[in-house]
């Protein structure tokens, strides 16, 4: 009995110190991942709703792309995303950014007006709260900003007034467009785009007859405005032919009002209008395609698409989120590429995060991200940043309403060269 309770002691002892081998394994669990958190700031029930769940939309496409590359690269992190819905209301987004403050988040994508950057610019730079704009296109000025350092922590992967601007005065030069007459909703986006492409058309050799400036919001009846612009154009018309002439509207869809309510016999139905990113693929200007298409209605849309769109665009179709995303949504893909790089390269380098690092490193890794240097590349092109971490690079879509009352691409301006290819 002794013998065999020796036996029975000595496999019980063997299985304990097996059990204690083993028990660490067991217990052994995945290195924690630190959330790399990012607010969204879209419109998701006004104005921009299709264009902001566009953005949500890709957004998720980019979490899952992210997540991936951080795994494959062993990195210790994952990104996740807060969404809020500001209505494009300057006074929500005000709300918003500092709901999503006060839960520790201090990188946002977003927002979209431009009223709403300028509206939240102050708590944001107190704060160092670094925002990508993916569509606001208002001149710094026009937000408030009088040098760069003001603006240190607010980018915008967009491109500005100042690109739209040049690429209209490239329109009108190849058209052959002598004269201009210029109407512009009375806004600071309207009377900024006004005063910007001002001195482009003077140094082009355009003469601006006048302007014709209505209030915001639109009014019901145009007819006061409309005779104002026929009186305007009347006086050109003794001295250019009517295909030397052109309309440039920087409007939203009321544009199509105006049209629907000029007279069949109106001078202005006679001459082209070119409108802005405002007006391109309006649906309200498809509903009176018999005057737009008249006047052709060319519009210019920010549209730069890179190596990567493709594949994209080719998930947004497979999860049935529609055809394609829209441009902002590529900004918005490429923005939270550029925040999460440079969030962790920041860490890495500071040992832990720096707003004014961040500000700093921006840049540095939007270079890098559109050079493929991190073996991804950008869905919206090349992106080049200026002195006022604003984009400074992208190609313009011109759209124009056709007989048939749909929007087709008339050509594109390359911002490379600067110059129009007609389709």
């Amino acid at each position: 009995m002794r013998v065999g309770g020796k036996i029975v002691l000595a496999a019980v002892l063997l299985a304990v110190v097996f059990a204690l081998c083993a028990q660490p394994a067991e217990e052994q669990k995945p290195a924690e991942k630190t959330p790399i958190k990012i607010g969204v700031m879209i419109d998701l029930s006004g104005p921009l709703t299709t264009y902001g769940n566009s953005i949500k939309n890709t957004l998720e496409i980019a979490k899952d792309d992210i997540n991936s590359y951080l795994e494959e690269k062993g990195m210790p992190y994952t990104v996740e995303f807060y969404v809020e819905d500001t209505k494009v209301d300057p006074k929500v987004s005000l709300e918003k950014v500092q709901s999503l403050h006060s839960k520790g988040i201090n990188l946002i994508i977003g927002p979209m007006g431009s009223g709403e950057v300028k509206n939240i610019r102050g708590y944001v730079q107190s704060n160092k709260i670094i925002i990508i704009s993916p569509s606001s296109t208002a001149l710094p000025s026009l937000l408030g900003f009088t040098k760069p350092e003001d603006k240190k922590y607010i980018f915008r992967f967009v491109g500005t007034d100042d690109l739209q601007t040049d690429a209209i005065t490239a329109e009108l030069k190849d058209l052959g467009i002598k004269a201009v007459l210029i109407t512009y909703i009375g806004n600071a986006w309207g009377k900024g785009l006004y005063e910007t492409i001002e001195p482009k058309l003077e140094a082009a050799g355009i003469e601006i007859k006048g302007y014709v400036e209505y209030p915001e919001p639109p009014p019901a009846d145009f007819s006061p405005f409309i005779a104002e612009l026929e009186g305007q154009l009347n006086d050109l018309l003794q001295t250019y032919d009517a295909s030397e002439v052109a309309v440039v509207a920087f409007s939203y869809e009321e544009v199509a009002t105006m049209l629907a309510q000029a007279k069949d016999d109106s001078p202005l139905l006679n001459v082209v209008w070119l409108g802005c990113d405002g007006t391109a693929l309006s649906d309200k200007a498809l509903e009176v395609c018999d005057k737009t298409s008249k006047v052709r209605l060319l519009s210019t849309l920010f549209e730069s698409k890179g190596d990567a769109y493709d594949e994209l665009a080719k998930k947004y179709k497979e999860r049935g989120l529609g055809d394609s995303p829209y441009q902002y949504a590529l900004n918005s893909y490429d923005a939270a590429w550029v925040l999460v790089l440079s969030y962790i390269e920041v860490v890495k380098e500071k040992g832990s995060y720096d707003a004014d690092a961040m500000n700093a490193k921006i840049p540095e890794v939007t270079e890098k991200y559109s050079k493929g240097e991190y073996g991804v590349k950008p869905v919206s092109g090349y992106i080049e940043l200026n002195e006022w971490n604003d984009r400074a690079s992208g190609d313009y879509a011109i759209y124009e309403v056709t007989e048939e009352c749909n929007w087709k691409t008339a050509g594109v301006w390359k911002f490379s060269e600067n110059k129009i290819e007609w389709l």
